[in-house]
């Protein structure tokens, strides 16, 4: 455990050179107040337990003072967005501090998201909003609590000034924690400024830092593409099997490790719809549930395109191959869990099949309907019926699924654990995360903040007494979203 003074501040990416960021400090701010930390995840920075309670901590936090070692910097990226290459986009309002490495080697990028205006700003005031900032802050909880891979927060600061969006909102910062902040996006920068050297420059690094496997192989360069392939596609499976929804997958919000990155106008399906866009901005519904794996292959033959100069074009086209054999296995294997199946055959693919078009057809809540599945053979499933106005349907279904149950020799006592431990009791719901939100901005009363961070690390909780300590009632929580908001959108604005 360090003190915050102390902590072992490193910036490789600084050694990269001024072609990939712009030097800058976090602009002071005004009055700064701590919202929200997250324990869990000053843990993993071996922080000290108290230190929320550091009166330093607000100060190194919100820029008004600077981390001894730090080499604060904002990173140059480009990027494809809605299918368009922006050539300016770059951290207009984040500052990459550094990474700290505990005392088991792991590295953490620290960035303050909302730490004033940059030379990528494009005229904008560089600050984050205190609704955006709380909405990705328990995004990127409860992805991480489904065992996605995914950026995490230590927690959001505010301050006492104004800015203005649609109208005046409270600003803040997020700390935001993440394995790394590059993008295909920073490789894209120079790609398309002809700038091949930075190219492979940037690619060493990347394998330095995060692949350093690869360092003494021949062909590194390659098996970084492979590496990249397999983790976007394991991640978006990811997506597909809890039914979450990124809703701006541009190239630049693509983590170069696969993670979770940059949560805007993201959501969890309600009732499943494969055309779910949580994106009121997305019009065309490029980033709707069912399009993402698509898109994900479109971006990584952009970040192909970046990578000409250091590979041969048909082997980059052979490791692009892969992907959907790779996002196939991944997903069939977690839907697999999902149902408590362990044979994938013909039989699997009609089952999930069918199920899908009577969830899409009877407007079924797609989390607790596969929650409740595991009731079958060894509980009540009439819970399940019950959803159902006219349950025919589902009927037929489950016998089809006790069909390929029995050819299995399934054991329902184990099924129901092993499905229990992969389908969440709760999920961050919009009309949940937005009432956190209205408790804050309208009563500054941070407890909805913290009911939800406790829920997104424990999703799977079966113990009601932990709810009880905690004032969760399961009524509200782990209930399908009252209709008026189910399916709903947000904005980028931020």
């Amino acid at each position: 455990m360090k003190s915050l003074d102390k902590l072992p501040f490193n910036n490789a990416f600084f050694d990269l050179g001024s072609d990939f960021y712009q030097a800058k400090s976090p602009d002071p701010v005004e009055g700064p107040f701590l919202v929200h930390y997250n324990r869990a995840v000053g843990g993993l920075l071996e922080l000290p337990e108290n230190t929320d309670n550091d009166p330093a901590f607000l100060d190194y936090f919100s820029g008004n003072k600077e981390f001894p070692g730090a080499q604060p910097l904002a990173m140059r990226y480009t990027g494809h967005q809605f299918g368009s290459y922006n050539p300016n986009i770059g951290d207009g309002r984040g500052i990459l501090l550094g990474e700290i490495e505990t005392s088991t080697g792991v590295k953490w990028d620290i960035h303050l998201k909302g730490a004033g205006p940059t030379r990528f700003a494009r005229g904008f005031d560089g600050r984050a909003s205190l609704r955006a900032s709380i909405r990705e802050y328990l995004g990127g909880e409860a992805v991480h609590g489904l065992r996605i891979p995914s950026s995490r927060a230590l927690g959001i600061i505010g301050f006492k000034e104004l800015i203005f969006r649609q109208m005046p909102e409270i600003p803040a910062i997020l700390i935001r924690v993440a394995e790394s902040h590059v993008r295909f996006g920073n490789f894209e920068a120079f790609h398309y400024s002809k700038k091949t050297k930075h190219i492979e420059k940037l690619a060493n690094y990347v394998i330095w830092r995060h692949y350093p496997h690869l360092t003494q192989e021949s062909d590194k360069y390659r098996l970084l593409f492979r590496s990249v392939i397999e983790k976007t596609a394991s991640l978006i499976a990811g997506w597909q099997s809890t039914g979450f929804v990124h809703g701006v997958m541009n190239t630049d919000n693509m983590s170069i490790v696969g993670l979770c990155f940059d949560y805007g106008p993201f959501g969890f399906m309600d009732s499943f719809n494969p055309h779910y866009i949580p994106n009121s901005s997305d019009k065309q519904g490029r980033y709707s549930f069912s399009k993402q794996p698509e898109i994900g292959f479109w971006n990584l033959e952009k970040f192909a395109l970046t990578l000409t100069s250091l590979i041969d074009g048909d082997a980059l086209n052979g490791e692009l191959a892969r992907y959907q054999e790779c996002f196939n296995l991944t997903y069939r294997n977690l839907m697999a869990a999902k149902l408590g199946i362990k044979i994938i055959d013909s039989d699997f693919k009609t089952l999930t099949g069918n199920l899908f078009e009577i969830l899409y057809r009877h407007r079924i809540d797609y989390t607790n309907f596969f929650r409740l599945l595991s009731r079958f053979r060894n509980g009540d499933i009439q819970p399940i019926l019950d959803r159902f106005a006219d349950p025919t349907d589902i009927e037929k279904w489950f016998n089809e699924y006790g069909e390929v149950l029995n050819k299995e020799n399934s054991d329902d006592l184990t099924r129901q654990h092993e499905m229990k431990r992969v389908n969440p009791r709760f999920i961050l719901r919009n009309h949940l995360a937005q009432r956190a939100i209205e408790s804050a901005l309208k009563d500054s009363d941070y407890s909805e903040i913290d009911k939800l961070i406790f829920l997104a690390q424990n999703p799977f909780i079966e113990d009601d007494t932990l709810l009880e300590k905690r004032q969760i009632d399961p009524e509200i929580y782990f209930a399908d979203s009252p209709t008026q908001f189910a399916g709903s959108q947000t904005s980028c604005s931020a």
